[in-house]
């Protein structure tokens, strides 16, 4: 007996000197499961100097080390890798957080793997293999944090078989997937390049492991519907060294949907300005140059809407005079719009159209642009003359008829006499109350510009200013207003 266990000695020292200098752990159990050698690398991966440290037997070793699943479970006694050896049982790739009994963090991550050494068909030796895989899943542990914890919604596909190994929060809430309905699925099941905008492109690449461009696709939603998004590809290693490549994307949903309303506002806005009964012309603010005329502006005016659009008003003779035009473009540039501005529209044929003005500033598919919209009043400046001439005729037969005329009209533009009493006190210049004396005679801004030396445009913004400050819209208004005052503001309003 004793000759036979000094014959098993030097295979178990040669065993020991095989061992010794092995990067990996090794630690020898007997089958009464004794702890009877381990070398100096399974040592350091227990934090131990001399093999008793570890325990003299698997008992004692679980009661100095506590074992857990990477899923943070504890190891029940007889699921530690020693007590499975002894139990005979061969394994390959246990991966375990091992830390000293009472500590709350893991030392190390331990990789391990266990044989049992026969010798005439019965058990003679355990083996217990380690490797220190701290730092590989530390790395893993760093990689993870830092990939959820990227804002950008990701996944990542591992290149060797395009299975999706990684996925970020950002991505589930991107897309409204769960995690394992991605996870472990290959991009034959998923595609998420299948309508890529450069599919043929992005496929190729990723099949050499090389860098994809920004593309924008459809990402498959769990609805069967699509999100627009916009997706990039960047080849990596994971902790593993298993090359992958990891795919980032932004989501362009809001910019569709944005696109889209204002796709339908411009439609919506092309709509009401093609149909308006109201004339009206988009120019360009540089240049003012004619970008769209209606179909309003096409019948007042008599021209084809090919021969306006792209041309400036200056080419086709828009406004009775180019005073008139400089005069419209110095108000837009310096307010951005204008109200009810009094002008003269020249038709194809030469003919002058009475409107009334208007224009602001707006911006169609992000251009700065001017609406004018013009109000024919040709047909109430006439009546406003013929009814000039009418008064003018019976002042003429009979001024005691006149007058009653001229209280009559008085009181209907006033309404009561209580009116009368509150009417405010208007102050007019001189030269204003040169320009009413001589509306009141039925005088027209040219014949007003002849007898007081004026330009007649000088005499227009005198009439301008006069309506406002005495709120007539209307030659007969201010005709009536005068009359009724004429005493008071020592107007001569005999003729």
């Amino acid at each position: 007996m004793a000759a036979a266990a000094k014959q098993d000695q030097p295979d178990r020292q040669q065993l020991h000197r095989i061992v010794e200098g092995l990067s990996d752990g090794v630690i020898l159990i007997e089958p009464d499961e004794r702890i009877v050698w381990a070398n100096a690398a399974a040592l350091a991966m227990h934090g131990c100097t001399r093999t008793a440290e570890l325990g003299d037997t698997i008992q004692a070793y679980q009661q100095r080390f506590e074992l857990r699943l990477r899923d943070g479970h504890k190891l029940p006694a007889t699921a530690y890798p020693m007590a499975r050896l002894c139990r005979g049982e061969s394994f390959e790739d246990v991966i375990v957080d091992v830390r000293r009994t009472h500590q709350s963090e893991p030392d190390w991550v331990h990789r391990e793997r266990g044989f049992v050494l026969d010798r005439d068909g019965k058990p003679d030796c355990l083996v217990l293999i380690i490797g220190d895989a701290t730092e590989a899943f530390e790395a893993e542990e760093r990689f993870e944090s830092m990939f959820n914890a990227n804002p950008a919604p990701a996944l990542i596909v591992r290149l060797a078989d395009l299975r999706y190994v990684r996925v970020n929060e950002g991505f589930l809430e991107l897309s409204g997937w769960e995690r394992d309905q991605i996870v472990g699925r290959s991009m034959y099941e998923f595609d998420i390049l299948a309508q890529a905008a450069e599919k043929d492109k992005a496929t190729a690449r990723l099949a050499k492991g090389d860098c994809i461009p920004q593309m924008e696709a459809d990402l498959p939603l769990p609805s069967g519907d699509g999100k627009l998004v916009l997706l990039a590809g960047h080849p990596a290693e994971m902790p593993n060294n298993e090359p992958c490549m990891i795919f980032t994307f932004a989501d362009l949903e809001p910019r569709r949907r944005a696109e889209l309303a204002l796709r339908q506002s411009e439609e919506r806005f092309a709509t009401a300005f093609r149909f308006a009964p109201v004339p009206m012309v988009l120019t360009s603010l540089d240049g003012h140059r004619m970008l769209n005329v209606n179909h309003a502006f096409l019948a007042l005016t008599e021209w084809g809407h090919d021969s306006v659009v792209g041309r400036k008003p200056a080419e086709i003779e828009l406004f009775e005079s180019s005073a008139t035009r400089r005069e419209i473009e110095k108000k837009v540039a310096e307010s951005g719009s204008f109200r009810g501005y009094e002008v003269q529209i020249k038709t194809r044929t030469g003919a002058l159209v009475t409107c009334l003005a208007s224009a602001e500033t707006v911006s169609i598919n992000g251009q700065y642009c001017i609406l004018a919209a013009f109000q024919d009043i040709s047909e109430r400046k006439r009546t406003e003359l013929d009814l000039i001439a009418a008064i003018e005729s019976a002042m003429q037969d009979s001024s005691w008829l006149s007058q009653k005329i001229m209280d009559r009209l008085a009181d209907l533009r006033r309404g009561t006499s209580e009116t009368k009493s509150s009417t405010r006190a208007v102050e007019l210049t001189p030269r204003e109350r040169e320009v009413l004396a001589l509306i009141t005679q039925g005088k027209a801004d040219d014949a007003i510009a002849s007898a007081l030396a004026l330009k007649r445009t000088t005499v227009r913004n005198h009439v301008a200013r006069l309506y406002a400050k005495i709120g007539a819209h209307s030659r007969a208004e201010a005709i009536i207003w005068a009359r009724d005052r004429g005493h008071q503001l020592g107007l001569d309003t005999s003729n």
